[in-house]
């Protein structure tokens, strides 16, 4: 734990925070040698004053001149996305210095850029002890920066460099695999072309990064791997994904993403969940539910607040924030100033769990997650497409869609034609207002007529007049079905996915399917339901900001038949977190 008493700053009583009083000054371009001499370029904004202030670290591979541009706020869109370290000019001139750094091979910095590797880690680590020893700085350093710049905040306080003192980590995905790369086992590949898109990667530098998997793997066994993706019948008809197999410089990120199916090394090293032991200092968390952190940050969030042992806060946000994100700068500014200042600000009296619930359209407060006060309660799918509390005690047919093969969507969105099957469960109207707030679960009994086949899960808020909202999603790709029993929780399935087991084709498995968490008031009239599906389907009005084509997964490249059980054998259910009102 912290150890406020080891703390440089002592605290004061104090009601308000830091007032803008300072102008701004700047150093561009300022080197800093890292432990193999390779230099990190970062800018330098701080308080044209006398005096020694608190710093912030923001590092990303986005480009650090880019954060000091000045626009209004703009709703997430991956124009926009770069722009994530938060408004310099509001913290400087409330007294904090602002180091903004462009990660090794990206931007200035010399280097080869590989996400999130130990060197990268171990860059910020000499960035803080950098800055803290500056003559400027008291000594103080804390991290900022919502995405990239929050994933990386774990990582390096794992390093734990002494003057790092406080991370405020938003949206900050903690499993390079099951978060962002591969979702239940199926390759996430729309996102990373878009991603490198937006300057992540410059195809011009002399030291163009290089695949890691070229030196995880023998020359053999990588060939091994490419060949056996070529053979894959959507990725040899996508001239991208084939075309880097072929080419694995073009886009090395993809290349390795490709290649490591399963979950090993190559996502452990850069993934902040096998470091949280280490991690000490204070955190603030935060993410965004019924959007599209559900894919790739809400999990993040959920996981540090459970596996980091220091003092921390969770807010679990109405909307996903504007680039810059204003909205809770001063929410920040409270956290650093307890922590950096010494400022009594008030916010560690307060709960530490604030989750917005959507229909309600107010806060949550608890102490602990998943609520203690939750009812878990198991829906059965039944027959004529129900969901309902009474568990089948006859024998009757399973339900069946059937899925064909599509092409990956990488770019536009466009309506698949025809539209692609897949089977519904609704309850009947509710009788009552209801809560849902916390993880949901599926127990699905299924059969399928290939040895492999993705299940997408989608839950949604089905009204009175019929409009519909997807709230939702859960994924597994059929092969990756092993569950880790002692890592398991009843409403949270653990997959190793590691060990890809072939299906026998016609024989019923139990598919046990994480579906991210929701908080939801369902109105009395309205109806829960659950879809399932073997593919994403890309053109969703009522789902834009999860339908849009960065967060499709690879399809499935078989024809595949799939059979739904719901019998007193295979009592296929959903366990809901119901929350008493």
């Amino acid at each position: 734990m912290f150890d406020l008493e080891k703390n440089t700053t002592s605290r004061i009583s104090h009601s308000e925070g830091s007032k803008p009083v300072h102008k701004v000054k700047v150093d561009k371009n300022v080197y800093v040698k890292m432990r193999d001499s390779v230099r990190i370029a970062i800018d330098i904004y701080r308080p044209d004053a006398k005096g020694k202030f608190p710093a912030l670290l923001a590092m990303s591979p986005y480009g650090k001149d880019v954060q000091a541009i000045k626009v209004p706020p703009r709703p997430f869109n991956m124009e926009y996305v770069r722009s994530e370290a938060g408004d310099i000019e509001f913290f400087v001139t409330r007294g904090y210095a602002f180091v903004v750094a462009d990660c090794r091979g990206t931007g200035y910095s010399e280097g080869r850029y590989d996400i999130c590797s130990q060197k990268e880690q171990e860059d910020g680590y000499v960035l803080v002890e950098w800055i803290g020893q500056q003559p400027w700085c008291n000594g103080n350093v804390g991290m900022i920066g919502i995405s990239y710049y929050a994933l990386i905040q774990f990582l390096v306080a794992a390093q734990q460099p002494p003057h790092l003192k406080a991370l405020f980590a938003h949206d900050g995905w903690t499993d390079l695999y099951r978060d962002i790369s591969h979702h239940g086992g199926i390759p996430c590949v729309g996102w990373l072309p878009e991603w490198t898109a937006i300057g992540i990667l410059s195809k011009c530098r002399p030291d163009h990064p290089m695949p890691a998997s070229k030196t995880l793997y023998s020359e053999k066994e990588l060939k091994r791997r490419v060949e056996k993706l070529k053979s894959n019948n959507v990725i040899n008809k996508h001239p991208l994904l084939y075309n880097v197999l072929l080419f694995p410089e073009y886009m090395p990120l993809l290349f390795d993403w490709l290649v490591n199916e399963e979950d090993g090394p190559y996502y452990w090293e850069r993934s902040a969940y096998t470091k949280f032991d280490k991690v000490k200092v204070p955190v603030c968390l935060g993410s965004e539910m019924h959007a599209y952190p559900v894919v790739m940050h809400l999990p993040g969030a959920f996981r540090a607040w459970e596996g980091i042992n220091a003092p921390k806060k969770l807010v679990i946000r109405p909307e996903v924030p504007k680039r810059p994100f204003q909205e809770f700068h001063d929410e920040i500014l409270r956290w650093f100033d307890y922590w950096l200042k010494g400022i009594n600000t008030g916010i560690m009296d307060e709960p530490p769990i604030k989750i917005w619930v959507r229909g309600a359209e107010e806060w949550k407060i608890a102490h602990e997650w998943p609520l203690p006060e939750t009812k878990w309660t198991k829906y059965y799918l039944e027959s004529n497409g129900l969901l309902t509390q009474s568990q089948a005690t006859g024998e009757v047919p399973p339900d069946t869609f059937h899925y064909k093969p599509i092409l990956p969507v990488l770019e536009t969105p466009y309506p698949l034609d025809p539209m692609p099957e897949y089977l519904s469960y609704t309850t009947d109207p509710l009788k009552q207002d209801t809560e849902l707030i916390g993880p949901i679960a599926l127990s699905l009994y299924a059969s399928i007529s290939s040895d492999d086949a993705n299940f997408i899960i989608k839950i949604k808020d089905i009204g009175p007049d019929g409009s519909e909202c997807v709230l939702s999603r859960g994924w597994l790709k059929a092969s990756h079905r092993e569950v880790d029993k002692k890592r398991s929780k009843p409403w949270q399935p653990y997959h190793p996915h590691t060990k890809p087991t072939p299906v026998v084709p016609g024989q019923v498995y139990e598919y046990s399917i994480e579906i991210r968490p929701i908080a939801n008031l369902f109105r009395k009239g309205h109806k829960i339901q659950l879809e399932i599906w073997g593919c994403d389907f890309p053109k969703e009005a009522m789902d834009l900001t999860l339908s849009w084509p960065t967060w499709n997964h690879l399809p499935n490249d078989k024809e595949t038949s799939y059979k739904i059980y719901h019998t007193k054998m295979y009592p296929s259910y959903l366990l809901l977190p119901m929350i008493p009102r």
